[in-house]
């Protein structure tokens, strides 16, 4: 099954299965296959392109040979073909004709629930990747969960979650909750130089900067226009209330002038990621109640005017310029506290 959301010439992470970072999590998950204690479901949860559904199947690859009668070699070259009898993978499935459906649908659901109750193809664990579960509407939300509070023996669910708040209760309740972060820059780079050994150090460079440790927006990086108006927005966050306001005027007639770009869905990932910065660093430090309350404010107004824009189409420029004047305004009153991911 192809990913839907697959960047052209990156490795799918089906292929990939060795992610970069993530040694707590893995360490723990380990333990457990090691044990024999594995949970009936794992929930994989952290910002989107940082190694989640390659850190799955690695998981996967590990249960199937532990538990199977087959080599690690040979299980993790069927796991790679998505060839195995014991793996399953769930995602948003091609249309007949162009694309694919913007949903998992409950149909899809319900398929993978029928083939896990069939009789096993192999020897060992079966596992189900659900690639990812913020697909599912809540028909399939809802389906699946049934399936999880009922699951058929000696099954794992992985499920993958890029926005884990926004998933059932119950669904969370019935699942391990593993919480990945954003990995370290020297680990980016080291995706990188395995993807294109050929890459220039200036290349490498810019999207390790930009990527925010998301291997992910790092290949998004590669694929992006050099002047991309990117690297000034990046630029103007590492200090928003010293430049002038003239930078964000350019800085908004630049991202905005084309709402379809990815030059523009990118500028929304890096601002949602300065923003959650600034509430989760004032967050952890004593005494920054305002810098906190600031920053909340400042994630509803700006979640608030992207909305309203894309359902009204309304102008992004001027939507980017009000969101920039907030930033700033945040910014004056308190001294930003974002840090590059460890």
């Amino acid at each position: 099954m192809t990913d839907p959301d697959a960047i052209e010439g990156a490795t799918p992470p089906e292929r990939r299965q060795r992610a970069k970072g993530h040694d707590a999590a893995r360490s723990a998950i380990r333990s457990q296959i090691a044990s024999g204690r594995l949970p009936g479901a794992i929930l994989l949860h952290g910002p989107q392109g940082i190694g989640k559904a390659t850190f799955a199947f690695e998981l996967a690859a590990a249960i199937l040979t532990a538990t199977g009668d087959e080599d690690g070699h040979r299980v993790e070259e069927q796991v790679g073909a998505l060839s195995h009898p014991n793996l399953f993978l769930l995602r948003r499935r091609p249309k007949d004709g162009k694309g694919y459906y913007t949903v998992i649908r409950v149909e899809d659901v319900r398929d993978i629930r029928d083939s896990l109750h069939h009789t096993r193809g192999r020897a060992g664990h079966r596992v189900a990747i659900i690639d990812s579960i913020d697909d599912c509407n809540p028909s399939s939300a809802n389906a699946l969960l049934k399936t999880l509070e009922e699951p058929p023996a000696d099954t794992t669910f992985l499920l993958v979650s890029h926005r884990p708040g926004q998933l059932l209760p119950t669904i969370k309740s019935r699942c391990h909750n593993l919480a990945l972060r954003p990995i370290a820059s020297d680990l980016v780079r080291a995706v990188l130089t395995e993807h294109d050994p050929s890459l220039g150090q200036a290349e490498l460079d810019r999207a390790v900067a930009l990527s925010g440790g998301r291997p992910r927006r790092a290949f998004e990086t590669l694929a992006l226009e050099p002047e991309s108006a990117l690297g000034a927005l990046q630029a103007w966050l590492l200090n928003p209330s010293q430049h002038p306001a003239s930078v964000a005027l350019s800085l908004a007639d630049a991202l905005g002038a084309n709402t379809q770009s990815p030059e523009l869905s990118f500028a929304r990932e890096m601002l949602d990621d300065w923003i959650a910065d600034e509430a989760r660093n004032a967050a952890m430090q004593k005494g920054n109640r305002m810098r906190l309350a600031s920053a909340n404010e400042l994630w509803d107004k700006a979640h608030a005017l992207l909305t309203e824009a894309d359902e009204i189409n309304l102008d992004m420029k001027q939507t980017l310029v009000a969101i920039f004047d907030a930033i700033r305004k945040h910014a004056s009153l308190t001294a930003p506290v974002s840090a590059e991911p460890q």
